[in-house]
């Protein structure tokens, strides 16, 4: 009978100490688990970093460019000048941006990241809004103002922009008058359009259109152009061959300068 009470006293103490070794193990498990798992990350975090900014594993290896119409993609990537090889991470997309944006017709650039291995860049070009002559060239110019390509001989569907016998700008040095000109340019009704010869830009305010059968329409200056060319439509079916539409709310026409 004693033994049978000491045996099961020592079962009982047994299992006793086997819950407790068990939970001992399923604490130091739960630590190392913290420990182990936090390792994992770390590794993947820095294999992240190494494989990202580090190896060649995601190199520059091409780009793309988008937007182009009038210029070649190959001058793009010339005056790009992506270096290839390195990571593209740190592919110094500003610097790339501002190479691609010295080009004359870019009107706007924008440089991104093509995962996993390319350069990517879109490009918005200058429209011709009309045409100026510079020397021996013509020179187009967009709704800004700004100068860009050139022309042998001058498309049919652009206006011309000179300077009258008086004037006192320099259409390539003075962009604020080459503003107002083809602003006025680019409010100009289909109608007026049509008839247009060319537009004489005397001063950043006197700028007057000049049409094929001779008749002038003085605009003035680029302010009020909506309402003026409103207004310059019904204008010309009157006889004369001055419209003078400098003050929309007073036009005027006469047969002389």
């Amino acid at each position: 009978m004693a033994r049978r009470v000491a045996r099961r006293r020592r079962t009982a103490e047994e299992r006793t100490r086997r819950r407790f070794v068990r939970r001992q193990w399923a604490r130091r498990w739960l630590t190392w688990r913290y420990v182990l798992a936090f390792v994992v990350v770390v590794a993947l975090v820095g294999g992240g970093i190494y494989a990202v900014y580090f190896s060649t594993a995601l190199s520059v290896q091409g780009v793309d460019v988008v937007g182009e119409e009038t210029i070649a993609t190959k001058d793009v990537l010339a005056a790009a000048d992506v270096p290839t090889g390195g990571p593209l991470a740190t592919a110094d997309l500003v610097a790339i941006e501002r190479r691609v944006a010295s080009i004359a017709v870019v009107r706007s650039v924008e440089v991104t990241r093509k995962w996993p291995h390319d350069v990517l860049i879109t490009i918005q070009e200058r429209e011709p809004v009309a045409i100026v002559k510079r020397g021996d060239l013509l020179r187009a110019v967009d709704v800004e103002g700004v100068l860009f390509g050139s022309y042998q001989r001058a498309p049919a569907d652009l206006p011309r922009i000179e300077t009258g016998a008086d004037a006192d700008v320099d259409l390539a040095a003075d962009p604020d008058a080459l503003r107002e000109a083809v602003t006025v340019v680019a409010a100009l009704p289909d109608e007026v359009a049509d008839l247009l010869d060319h537009v004489e830009l005397s001063g950043i305010d006197q700028v007057d259109l000049v049409l094929g059968d001779g008749r002038l329409v003085r605009w003035g200056n680029a302010d009020a152009s909506t309402e003026k060319a409103e207004i310059v439509v019904p204008l010309l079916q009157q006889d004369g061959q001055v419209f003078d539409v400098s003050v929309p709310g007073q036009p005027t026409v006469s047969d002389r300068p």
